[in-house]
């Protein structure tokens, strides 16, 4: 991290130690200063008390990808701590604090697999400036250098034999001066940082149950609030009678908001029996009431034109066509997707005498969440007060333009003037049917064959919503192109001399957002899945056909080479057993894998066994990447074979898992997670298991069946 960046800050927390960073404009000097930020607890990056425990505070919200674990796992090798003294929880809402180095910054969040990568440095020079300045007090208290003082397991020692624990030299360490330059270990030191069999730092807390999520939020005299959203997205509240409503015992109040009608009651069960009590008329005006079959049609028709924009264009693309030995077309269609976090919405609020707002939630992007709150409770940013809790799942669900729960949960506050604070908690219908869905795509893929078999044209036509286009990210679009929906599919690692990817947006009124993996969810199944389909056009081998194109992307080559050697690619396989292949990158991770599957007499596809290996740089926790690959790859797997999101006449038809069908305990396969060593600077890993799982399926199952599955899911393909 550049110290014109951020200065270390310290200061003196309930007779410990605590360390931090303070925001510095760009030409700031390169000595530190104690930030006045400091002074409270949740500014700082790690606390060290005085019953020795070190406590690690993470800029980015947990919510099961481990990024506590990581962030502890960084600060305990600078530090010298033993693992047994560390413990980790989540920062609060402060950008200028916990700005998401990844998005340059200025902006707090949890995404793009972006975590590791954005603690990576600052997290580890957090730990070396403690471990100094303990070494500093040491050093004073025992008459001693520092150069000859070690720091092993949590215990400061000379060799005199004189020895005290982080604890003991915790106060006396505050006041020692910031050190303006921190030395950090070289990596053959490291004994933490990529250990084998580190255990979680938090699975006793959840294990045991004492794990609190936002769902667990008690505080004296909360109120439970549930929403009557619109039944079509774009509708509005015209009138709402709640006189039965409100004669339900426990029913405190029904309010109108922003978002809809709300019901709050003393208890969650009041508040559901409520709302079945409220009638409500709804203005339908200019709401989105197609069916997804109407919707898909006139996106094969867009599909069939030019695009309204290029996002790439490479070469002679119809030359090359015009003088192609072959040509091949595909159409590929891809359904809206939900996030079916496990645990569903909510958000708690409270106002406090001072005039501040307290508010708990899963928030993936604190700052933007804390302007919409002040913006919907009429007051600054700097009131909002915001809580980061661990939650169960977010997927991106939790990352949304609008702060939709948060914002509701303020607004209820406020209606009812804030006579309680009120937890507003969503079902999972609400949940299901909420909105904020991975976008539907038609891609429309062309590809053009030399006589000897290689690729000389490619042409992609992509049809679909913008996540970005009238949201605080739509800057993001350029020319017209929103890079979520191209991602994966443009600027290919494949060496193809004459390629164009074009790009219609169009005009859905469902509302739409970043889904597990983004735009590399249909991009990677379109491509690799139409690769495949060339490679056996051309009579190659897939994962030679890969190769051949990939000699100027060592890192896609190697991770393939990786995979295939790992899961015994050309050997023989049991009978009724076959393979597929497919290598993709996500968030600057490179990700291979080979799905081996068999089809029951019923065509029943069982996927038995995937080899994946990962290019992810320097691998800070390798059994986090094995659980997050293994994640992405249920994930995904749930998302290729089953799930899909419909509406009818504007609509959302499924509610809950019975309709939404995602992958079952027996459904996953045997997986192995193969981890390239490199010593680059770490890249994510919480998405780019997804994607590649789709096509490696599919081309298993075309190699089985010598059918192409070209409409997801495949239980909807196979049924028509």
């Amino acid at each position: 991290m550049s110290r014109r960046r951020f200065l270390l800050a310290a200061a003196a927390i309930g007779g410990g130690l605590a360390v931090g960073f303070r925001a510095a404009p760009a030409e700031a000097a390169a000595t530190a200063a104690p930030a006045a930020a400091a002074t409270n607890p949740f500014a700082a990056y790690l606390r060290i008390a005085p019953d020795n425990t070190v406590t690690v505070l993470s800029a980015h919200m947990d919510m099961g990808q481990g990024i506590y674990h990581g962030t502890a796992t960084l600060v305990a090798e600078e530090l010298g701590a033993a693992w047994e003294q560390m413990r980790a929880e989540g920062g609060w809402g402060n950008p200028k604090l916990y700005g998401n180095l990844a998005w340059g910054g200025t902006m707090q969040g949890t995404g793009g697999s972006s975590g590791t990568f954005s603690s990576f440095d600052r997290y580890r020079q957090a730990g070396a400036a403690a471990r100094m300045m303990l070494v500093a007090a040491a050093a004073k208290a025992w008459s001693v250098p520092a150069a000859e003082i070690k720091v092993d397991k949590g215990v400061v020692s000379h060799a005199s034999g004189r020895k005290a624990s982080f604890g003991d030299l915790a106060a006396a360490a505050a006041a020692m001066p910031v050190p303006a330059d921190v030395t950090l270990k070289a990596s053959d030191a490291w004994t933490l940082i990529g250990n084998e069999t580190l255990p979680r730092i938090d699975s006793r807390e959840k294990s045991t149950g004492r794990q609190t999520f936002t769902i667990d939020v008690k505080l004296p005299g909360l109120l439970t609030a549930v929403m009557i959203h619109p039944p079509v997205f774009g509708a509005k509240v015209k009138s709402f009678d709640a006189a039965k409503a409100k004669a339900i015992k426990g029913v405190v109040d029904v309010v109108a908001i922003h978002r809809g009608v709300a019901v709050v009651a003393d208890t969650m069960w009041s508040a559901l029996k409520g709302r079945e009590a409220v009638t409500v008329v709804w203005d339908e005006t200019g709401a989105e009431t197609r069916s997804t079959a109407e919707i898909m049609a006139s996106y094969r028709e867009l599909a069939a034109k030019p695009g309204a924009t290029v996002a790439e264009n490479r070469g002679d693309v119809d030359g090359a066509f015009a003088g192609a030995a072959k040509v091949i077309e595909a159409r590929y269609e891809f359904p809206y997707l939900a996030h079916a976090a496990l645990e569903p919405l909510n958000a708690v609020a409270r106002r406090n005498a001072d005039g501040t707002i307290e508010i708990w939630g899963g928030h993936q992007m604190p700052d933007l969440y804390q302007m919409i709150a002040a913006k919907v409770a009429d007051t600054t940013p700097d009131k909002i007060v915001l809580h980061v809790m661990k939650t169960g799942g977010g997927f991106g669900r939790r990352a949304v333009f609008d702060a939709d729960v948060v914002a509701e949960a303020v607004a209820v506050g406020r209606a009812i003037g804030w006579k309680a604070p009120v937890k507003v908690q969503w079902t999972r219908e609400d949940d299901m049917r909420g909105g904020r869905y991975r976008p539907a795509y038609v891609h429309a893929l062309k590809a053009g064959l030399d006589k000897d078999g290689r690729i000389v044209a490619w042409s992609n036509r992509i049809v679909g919503q913008s996540i970005m286009k009238g949201t605080a990210f739509e800057a993001m679009v350029t020319n017209g192109v929103d890079p979520t929906s191209v991602e994966g599919s443009a600027h290919l690692p494949y060496a193809m001399p004459n390629r164009r990817v074009e790009l219609t947006t169009t005009d859905v009124g469902v509302p739409v957002l970043w889904w597990r993996a983004v735009g590399s969810t249909h991009t990677a199944y379109a491509v690799e899945t139409f690769l495949d389909e060339l490679a056996a056009a051309a009579g190659r081998d897939p994962v030679e056909f890969r190769l051949d194109m990939l000699q100027g992307s060592p890192r896609h080559a190697a991770v393939l080479k990786m995979a295939a050697e790992k899961a015994g690619w050309g050997a023989p396989l049991p009978a009724g057993r076959f393979r597929g292949v497919a290598v993709a990158e996500s968030f600057g991770t490179v990700v291979a894998q080979v799905a081996e599957l068999t089809v029951g007499k019923a065509g029943a596809i069982k996927v038995e066994r995937v080899v994946c290996a990962v290019d992810c740089g320097t691998a800070v926790n390798p059994d986090m990447i094995r659980a997050q690959i293994e994640g992405g790859i249920g994930f995904g797997l749930g998302a290729i074979l089953k799930s899909k999101l419909t509406l009818d006449k504007g609509r959302v038809v499924e509610g809950n898992f019975d309709g939404y069908e995602v992958l079952r305990i027996e459904d996953m396969p045997k997986v192995e997670v193969h981890i390239l060593a490199s010593n680059a600077k770490p890249t994510g890993v919480g998405e780019p298991g997804v994607p590649p799982i789709g096509p490696a399926v599919a081309n298993a199952y075309a190699k089985a069946t010598g059918k192409r599955i070209r409409a997801l899911p495949f239980a909807q393909s196979l049924n028509t």
